[in-house]
C-alpha cells in the first residue's frame, strides 16, 4: 500500500520528513511495538490525526509512536491536526498525560477471549494489539442454560415401537 487509508477528519495531510517529535516526549516505543502498530494502521487504516502544537511550537503533541508507525509502512504523509497551547507546561503537561493515563486502564482478557469465537476462525489476534496474547478456550463464556446446572440431567432417549424415532 503506497499510501494509508485514512479514516479521520485531518486538517492536513504532511510529509513525514516535515514532523517534527516534541523533545520532551518521555514515552519511549520498542521496535515491537512501532511494528504492530504499522500492522494496525495498515488492517484499520488511519483512524486518529496526529496532533501538532501550533506555532509557536509546531512539534507533534500526541502521535509519536503512530508517526514511526506510518514510517514504518513506507508512507510518505500523514493526517495532522493542528491545536494551540497556552503555554510550555501545558503542552508538556499534555504529551505526558496522554501517555501516562492510559496506562490506568486495564484490559478485560477473559472477556476478550470470550469474545474471539464471534470473530470467525481466520481472525488474526494480532490485529488486536495485545502483546502475547494467546485464545484460553477454558475461559470461554457461555450463555447460562440448564447444561451449565450440575443437576441437570440429560432426559432419557427412547425409541418409539412404532415408528423408530427417538423420543423422550
Amino acid at each position: 500500500m503506497d499510501e494509508p487509508i485514512i479514516h479521520c477528519r485531518y486538517d492536513k495531510l504532511i510529509s513525514v520528513n516535515d514532523l517534527r517529535p516534541y523533545p520532551k516526549n518521555r514515552n519511549q516505543h520498542t521496535d515491537e511495538q512501532i511494528a504492530r502498530l504499522a500492522l494496525l494502521l495498515r488492517y484499520q487504516g488511519i483512524r486518529s490525526p496526529i496532533v501538532v502544537a501550533a506555532s509557536p511550537y509546531d512539534c507533534i503533541a500526541k502521535g509519536h509512536g503512530t508517526l514511526e508507525a506510518i514510517k514504518f509502512n513506507g508512507w510518505k504523509n500523514a493526517p495532522v491536526v493542528f491545536q494551540s497551547f497556552d503555554n510550555e507546561e501545558q503542552l508538556y503537561a499534555y504529551v505526558q498525560s496522554d501517555n501516562a493515563i492510559q496506562t490506568w486502564a486495564e484490559l478485560d482478557l477473559s472477556g476478550i477471549n470470550a469474545d474471539i469465537g464471534d470473530l470467525g476462525p481466520d481472525f488474526n489476534i494480532d490485529l488486536l494489539g495485545i502483546k502475547d496474547f494467546v485464545v484460553d478456550p477454558s475461559e470461554k463464556y457461555t450463555e447460562p442454560n440448564e447444561k451449565a446446572d450440575p443437576t441437570f440431567k440429560e432426559p432419557e432417549l427412547k425409541t418409539c415401537p412404532n415408528c423408530g424415532v427417538l423420543i423422550e
